[in-house]
């Protein structure tokens, strides 16, 4: 675990080349990171609420990740005990809107490969 006074890329591989970019794709690359970022996208949400649309994802896993985003200043608990991105996450958010429009086409297209396969 990271002190406070580290920057969040402080355990990732991305160390030994300093490269902010591997740092975050380190974070996010982790299991349920991006899911958490799509789910709290459109407003906070409770940590009950949130496990739900997490699906298969257990309470001791989420509470991990959402203390690991905290750490990375990409989620914040607020003070009714709601979870919601922070200005970085916002920015974060509409960063990845890109990729996941590119997966809406991407999953089309494969789709759209598998129905002409069947023929």
């Amino acid at each position: 675990m990271r002190s406070a006074s580290q920057p969040p890329h402080a355990n990732s591989r991305a160390d030994s080349s300093a490269t902010a970019l591997l740092a975050a794709m380190d974070l996010l690359g982790q299991r349920w990171m991006l899911r958490i970022v799509w789910e709290l996208e459109p407003g906070a949400l409770g940590f009950l609420e949130l496990r739900r649309r997490m699906g298969n994802c257990s309470s001791s896993m989420l509470s991990v990740r959402l203390q690991r985003l905290a750490e990375a200043g990409v989620v914040v608990k607020r003070a009714d005990k709601s979870y919601e991105l922070t200005t970085a996450g916002t920015e974060l958010g509409r960063a990845l809107e890109p990729v996941w429009r590119w997966s809406e086409r991407w999953a089309g297209n494969l789709e759209r490969a598998g129905e002409t396969d069947d023929s």
